[in-house]
């Protein structure tokens, strides 16, 4: 890999190519963190409410991309993943090459395309999903065939400002995107689901919502903040004779955990079929 330049760690800059939601969210927590202060980020748009809001963190906004991929060190690609093709192929006309990290974050594209469009292989692959607008995202990537462990260390500091960040195969990847790719909407459902039983059981609508999406929150901070299995937070809480094994016997004879091993494996394989197309 002697044909690959290491990123100045004091002075490296970061541009996204693509001006949406993820990646306002990616740089609001980078620069909160301190990670990375914001006159070292940049990106392009025409459009003044997404000007608007990178320049009111200090984000330097561009009028084209061409400028982003001149100025920047690390360039990631926050794109629709049916655009990516072209604007990577740009950015490597424009002179992206080794020196450069390149980073995608759409769905369901593979490495070895975003390799051989960019013509070079110093990729990473990184999927976030959609709590990462409030810092609790879950991230997982994985490196292209010349990118290395220092940019692999790099991508993980800048992600973990959003969330938590796991390194995983590719070949994971349809399965990744089938739990937490896609599962947050699993979770609203049943949030909304918790609060319409609250209604049924008598509880104004504004309540019911504020305590089941409470009760979903503290119950998950109990799974990441404690050692213990879940299987057993829930034996804690399901006493015998008691409310909540009444309720976990009606979960039980729906098929609770059935249906929703079947969302996940059922957006896994669809994640498989549309990254084949």
């Amino acid at each position: 890999m002697a044909n690959v330049c290491p990123i100045p760690s004091d002075s490296y800059k970061v541009g996204f190519i693509g001006a949406g939601k993820m990646a306002e969210s990616i740089a609001r927590g980078v620069v909160k963190s301190g990670i990375l202060p914001a006159n070292r980020i940049r990106t392009a748009h025409s459009g003044s409410a997404r000007r608007t809001a990178f320049e009111s963190i200090g984000v330097t906004v561009f009028e084209n991309n061409n400028q982003v991929v001149e100025d920047s060190d690390v360039i990631i690609f926050s794109l629709k993943p049916q655009v990516v093709k072209n604007v990577v192929s740009q950015a490597s006309d424009l002179g992206s090459s080794q020196k450069d990290l390149l980073v995608s974050v759409a769905a369901g594209l593979k490495l070895k395309d975003l390799q051989e469009w960019a013509g070079q292989g110093r990729f990473i692959r990184v999927m976030p999903n959609t709590p990462s607008a409030v810092g609790e995202a879950a991230t997982v990537f994985t490196l292209g065939e010349k990118a290395t462990a220092e940019d692999g260390e790099l991508i993980s500091k800048l992600f973990g400002a959003i969330g938590k960040v796991w390194k995983a195969d590719e070949k994971l990847f349809d399965a990744v995107t089938g739990l937490s790719g896609s599962g947050p909407a699993y979770v609203f459902l049943a949030i909304e689901a918790l609060a319409d039983g609250g209604v049924a059981a008598g509880l104004p609508r504004e309540l019911a919502l504020g305590l089941a999406s409470q009760t979903v929150l503290g119950a998950a901070s109990m799974v990441t903040g404690m050692a213990k299995h879940p299987g057993q937070l829930k034996d804690d809480v399901a006493s015998p004779g008691g409310t909540t094994i009444a309720g976990i016997h009606e979960l039980e004879k729906s098929g609770f955990r059935g249906i929703l091993m079947n969302a996940v494996v059922g957006a896994a394989k669809r994640s498989r079929e549309l990254s084949q197309n």
